[in-house]
């Protein structure tokens, strides 16, 4: 049986699906193909690299990330990603969709038209980098002669690429609403932000297998990257809490498919 394996963004919330991927390959789960948008486009490409979870996780967790991200005071943002390219390239030295062990979409906002773009073939680096540029933070991302934004601006749950793909689907979405600590601008202007990035996601959820969603995570920031364990261990517990209901539907749907290949359709005279 195929699996296929969405993964939201959620800024440094990210790294609770390298909590959930850990939980998955302990219990033997093989993903087969990987939707990522924004930081589950970070972490699904690592992921399907080869890297380990763990091993992801101790990257993230130098903040070397944060080292590249040099001030940037033009109109169009403020951070420029660009020299996040070299620190990609160490992990991604043939910066191709084809070397991965898994394969994998990348989803970005194209700016001009305002549509979806599926990243699946050529250079990956670039297409990560778009997928994770949060407006006004970031400048946009230029690959060939368009610009691009932060994926999760118009989906932040994509499950397109894995329709008539995949034998089941799993959808990860590890931004889920929080209480917010005061009212100031920044909160509200980033409530804004939130409140437009998950207005799908109650009606999406329904159409995965199965739905991953740890409310704890509702307790963090997108900006928390002093708590990345903390963030990392509440999707890897969750996981294992859900565990056995997700072994159940995956062994339903997986008879069912059984059952229906078996089936031998007869004309009727």
């Amino acid at each position: 049986m195929t699996i296929g394996i969405s993964l939201s963004g959620g800024g440094a919330k990210g790294v609770a699906h390298l909590g959930v991927l850990q939980a998955l390959s302990e219990e033997g789960i093989k993903i087969s193909r990987i939707v990522g948008v924004s930081a589950g486009a970070m972490a699904g490409a690592f992921f399907a690299a080869g890297y380990k979870p763990k091993h992801i996780l101790k990257f993230f967790s130098s903040q070397q990330m944060l080292m590249f991200f040099r001030p940037s005071f033009g109109i169009q943002g403020l951070l420029d990603m660009e020299k996040t390219y070299n620190v990609y390239r160490v992990f991604f030295p043939d910066d191709k969709f084809e070397t991965l062990d898994i394969p994998t979409t990348v989803v970005a906002t194209e700016v001009h038209q305002g549509v979806l773009t599926y990243f699946e073939s050529g250079e990956i680096i670039r297409p990560i980098q778009a997928s994770s540029c949060l407006p006004i933070i970031f400048k946009p991302v230029r690959i060939g002669a368009y610009y691009y934004i932060d994926g999760g601006t118009l989906d932040n749950l994509p499950i397109a690429p894995l329709e008539n793909t995949c034998d089941f689907t799993i959808g990860v979405h590890i931004n889920p609403l929080g209480y917010l600590k005061s009212m100031n601008v920044k909160e509200i202007i980033e409530r804004t932000f939130h409140l437009g990035a998950i207005a799908n996601i109650p009606a999406r959820s329904k159409e995965f297998d199965f739905f991953i969603e740890p409310a704890q995570l509702g307790n963090f920031t997108v900006y928390d990257i002093t708590k990345l364990k903390e963030m990392y261990q509440v999707g890897y517990d969750y996981t294992k809490s859900v565990m056995p209901e997700l072994l159940k539907k995956m062994e339903k749907v997986s008879t069912q498919k059984k059952i229906e290949g078996d089936w031998t359709w007869q004309e009727i005279p």
